[in-house]
């Protein structure tokens, strides 16, 4: 149990650390981070996030309701469809989440609030995505992939760290805090990583059920929010090169090693 516990914590705790460095940018740039490198930094999370989110979560999913004796596909479907019904419910409650919010001066409060709810289910993924390796130490295909998971949600957390601290800065807020700010939006995740650790070591039947929630709102996420950021218009296509790299890489990784 506490070898599955440290892996958990430093899975999350990189996802987190990222979002530290994304916050950083702060002490560097006084704008915002330069449109294509930003595009390409979400295009090709996005890539990763999908590809983890098949052979991280919904074909552990898939396996493991086999191994339950219960329906392959019921429990993946189900949770599929719970987890983007959830991140929906938050999208239509806080919709002050979308990316024009950002740029609302007035806004900038709601804007951490809501990135760091929507960072929940980040952390979440990244622990199932421990718990399952820890659970099958001998294949290290599934440690793999929750590297992999826990490195395009990391990719993902940069931009999203420098989202947050930059506009902060902007509304006059010290440099150290508009940092510190930044940081604690993405705290959540190792709290919601360790949390799903402790759940999903009680409660193994609902392990499909919680894969596959995760899965969903990944999928959301990157439906809803990190393409159409990331590919705005028809002027560059970074964000649709980022997209296709992140699965290219991801795919090949799971499947080499898997």
């Amino acid at each position: 149990m506490i070898p599955i516990l440290l892996q958990v914590l430093c899975g999350t705790g990189f996802t987190f650390s990222m979002t530290a460095l994304g916050a950083a940018v702060v002490f560097f740039f006084r704008g915002a981070i330069g449109e294509r490198l930003n595009r390409a930094f979400l295009g090709f999370a996005s890539g990763v996030m999908m590809a983890a989110a098949v052979w991280s979560l919904l074909i552990p999913a898939i396996e493991q309701s086999q191994e339950q004796g219960m329906v392959p596909w019921l429990p993946p479907a189900a949770g599929f469809a719970l987890g983007g019904v959830f991140l929906y419910l938050v999208d239509k409650m806080l919709p002050w989440f979308h990316a024009n919010y950002k740029e609302r001066e007035a806004g900038t409060k709601l804007l951490v609030l809501a990135v760091t709810v929507h960072n929940i289910p980040e952390g979440m993924a990244v622990g199932l995505g421990f718990v399952l390796a820890g659970q099958h130490s001998g294949e290290t295909g599934y440690l793999a992939a929750a590297m992999g998971l826990a490195l395009g949600i990391g990719i993902q957390n940069f931009p999203e760290g420098a989202a947050i601290s930059l506009p902060v800065r902007q509304n006059g807020a010290s440099v150290f805090k508009s940092f510190i700010t930044g940081c604690l939006s993405g705290i959540v995740e190792p709290i919601a990583g360790v949390l799903v650790f402790l759940t999903a070591s009680m409660a193994v039947p609902f392990m499909p059920w919680l894969l596959a929630f995760a899965a969903g709102a990944m999928i959301y996420v990157v439906a809803d929010e990190l393409i159409p950021q990331a590919q705005p218009d028809e002027r560059s296509n970074v964000g649709t090169i980022g997209v296709m790299a992140g699965f290219l890489i991801m795919m090949v990784l799971d499947v080499a090693l898997g």
